[in-house]
């Protein structure tokens, strides 16, 4: 039987139980309650409190089959990752095992290309964090106000991993709970259960009583993915991060047997609740938001503050993951010789300084176009980042369907998380992604972003191609002269 390959080579191995130290530099730094809470807020980012008010307004109640549809696709992924992450935890997660199953350049590709995507979310997420804190202290300039934030969770980052996986625990722990507590008073009061509300309890009324159930038509459930499938972006960060703890592998198996429930409490829970506390079509959800009109129908005081409040941990807790997943992404392809080799290098406390330095360092630039060149440098940077989650959970897809046997040939003992129904649902998955990817080219808002996607895929995947082309004639070159 072979041996796994070189961990160096391949994004590294955790550290066993007891050494605080990993082969690749990094240090084991999160406890177990910090990847619980990296695992249950990875899937609750701003764009679940933001973005579902035009999910709701586009498909209307049939918006919870679009939420339950991705869902589905996320599910499946994170099965597929789960199965490759507990066999070999490693920093770079998908890109690495791309990198083993597919090719240097797969690795390659989908490593900076996720790294691009993140570093384009620091900006979006620190203009948002920044608009809402210039509403409670306007002395303060918004861009300042963007600086701060981003310095502050630079700093974090930068201190040890366990800083991060602290402020990560209480980011993700206030939305937990606050989505959590909507759900459960939001229910009580459809139900007419919850004393002093204002709301008149309609039970599921709601759900059907403006125009059915799909008021839109069945097609509206596909608009309503394109919508929100990009929300459901950061369920993976678990995978990476786990190479940072002192049990990788239960920490994986336990997040992907969990996240079913998550997305079924957290996405599909809380906007059940809206429908059923307001008509779809009801003004104020737009207007508003959904989460604050569902507020103001039961009659809870102050709920914009209160949802600016829960949306502001929000952005700080995609922006302290972002930083954090974009840094990790960039030190394995460091470690694996697809980025500067400064990359790779940790410091003594096991931070990748360089790799964090660099990875803000374009989140700084890409809040500068945005307040400079918003409508045009920064919504390239936006909508060539776009589809990027999609090409990330193709690539998995791919990449399990072969990794499958590696593991079974080299290592079947640490199959420990296996895909259901291994290969027919990895290919029914790769046919769901695929089908939306080739929606997205019908519909005129989407078409932008997979075209210019796309675009830059092929630019990435033809560098890697060139790369890879160098790398195997230097080989034979030194070969020949040996």
């Amino acid at each position: 039987m072979t041996s796994l390959p070189s961990p160096t080579k391949e994004g590294g191995t955790p550290s066993e139980p007891g050494n605080p130290q990993s082969s690749d530099g990094l240090q084991a730094g999160l406890k177990n309650r910090h990847l619980s809470m990296i695992a249950i807020g990875g899937v609750i980012g701003a764009g679940l409190f933001v973005g579902s008010a035009s999910g709701i307004a586009a498909a209307g109640p049939g918006i919870l089959l679009s939420y339950a549809l991705v869902g589905l696709m996320v599910v499946l992924v994170m099965r597929m990752l789960g199965e490759m992450a507990a066999a070999r935890p490693s920093s770079g997660s998908f890109s690495a095992y791309a990198d083993q199953a597919l090719g240097r350049w797969a690795g390659f590709s989908i490593g900076w290309l996720y790294w691009f995507f993140w570093v384009v979310v620091l900006a979006v997420e620190a203009t948002a964090g920044a608009q809402i804190l210039e509403g409670w202290i306007p002395a303060v300039p918004q861009w300042a106000w963007a600086l701060i934030v981003m310095v502050v969770l630079t700093a974090t980052n930068l201190a040890s991993v366990a800083s991060y996986g602290e402020f990560e625990f209480w980011f993700a722990g206030i939305k937990v709970v606050a989505i959590g507590a909507f759900v459960v008073i939001g229910l009580l009061a459809v139900f007419g259960l919850l004393p002093g509300s204002d709301n008149p309890g309609a039970g599921l009324a709601h759900l059907t009583d403006s125009g059915g159930f799909l008021p839109k038509g069945p097609g509206a459930i596909l608009t309503g993915v394109l919508m929100v499938v990009f929300s459901f972006m950061g369920s993976e960060i678990v995978t990476l991060a786990a190479g940072e703890s002192s049990n990788p592998q239960r920490a994986v198996a336990k997040a992907t047997n969990s996240v079913i429930w998550r997305i079924a409490v957290f996405y599909l829970g809380s906007i059940f609740v809206v429908l059923t506390l307001l008509p779809w079509n009801d003004p104020s959800i737009l207007k508003e938001g959904s989460y604050v009109a569902a507020l103001n129908s039961i009659g809870i005081p102050h709920a914009g503050q209160v949802m600016d409040f829960i949306v502001l941990t929000a952005v700080l807790s995609c922006l302290n993951s972002g930083l954090y997943t974009a840094s990790r992404m960039a030190f394995s392809l460091g470690l694996r010789g697809d980025a500067p080799k400064a990359f790779a290098r940790t410091n003594a406390r096991g931070v990748p300084t360089a790799a964090i330095l660099s990875s803000v360092l374009f989140g700084f630039v890409a809040v500068f176009f945005n307040y400079q060149w918003p409508d045009t440098v920064f919504a390239f940077l936006l909508n060539s980042s776009g589809a990027v989650a999609l090409f990330v959970w193709l690539v998995i897809c791919f990449t399990q369907l072969r990794m499958r046997g590696i593991i079974l040939r080299e290592a079947p003992e640490k199959l420990v998380v296996r895909m259901w129904l291994f290969p027919y649902l990895t290919w029914a998955t790769i046919a769901m992604i695929s089908f939306v990817l080739v929606y997205m080219l019908t519909d005129d808002t989407a078409r932008e972003q997979v075209l210019l996607s796309l675009l830059v895929a092929a630019l990435v995947v033809a560098i890697a191609l060139v790369k890879d082309a160098r790398g195997r004639r230097e080989k034979t070159a030194a070969e020949v002269d040996g």
